[in-house]
């Protein structure tokens, strides 16, 4: 293995053990206050007829990605879904704060304590960071 490619590797690696630590972490919060998180969805603007369906989806895609990065083969698509959805989530809460009067928070655990401004820059953050571990993994796979 070369040297550069294995400062990829690392980089890659981290990332994607902080994905698993963040998902983990909200889908757990969410299911071990399901009703809360229902209540809040349920009043959430654009996507409350589908609260019902969403606050099962929300929790199991997040397992669901992090079971991805249990297996090589499947971290770059963890590492693309992970961006997906963290862009989709940051998306939603700049239309939200921008076009309507009811804002509530449906995180779980120490996110609900964030503000807005900065749970988007959480959210930015951690997109920046899956663009970093895919180019990462890119690299990984480009230079072995």
């Amino acid at each position: 293995m070369k040297r550069s490619n294995k400062g990829y590797q690392i980089t890659a690696n981290s990332i994607c053990l902080l994905f698993i630590i963040l998902f983990v972490y909200a889908a757990t919060s969410k299911l071990m206050d399901f009703n809360h998180f229902k209540s809040q969805l349920g009043r959430s603007p654009y996507i409350s007829p589908y609260a019902n369906w969403i606050v099962w989806a929300v929790p199991s895609v997040e397992l669901l990605i992090t079971g991805l990065f249990l297996f090589p083969k499947y971290r770059l698509l963890a590492l693309y879904s992970d961006l997906s959805l963290m862009t989709i989530f940051t998306t939603y809460l700049i239309v939200v704060l921008n076009f309507s009067d009811s804002i509530p928070c449906s995180c779980g655990g120490i996110l609900a304590t964030l503000g807005w401004k900065e749970h988007i820059i959480f959210n930015g953050a951690f997109i920046v960071l899956a663009l970093i571990g895919i180019l990462s993994m890119r690299k990984t796979k480009h230079t072995t």
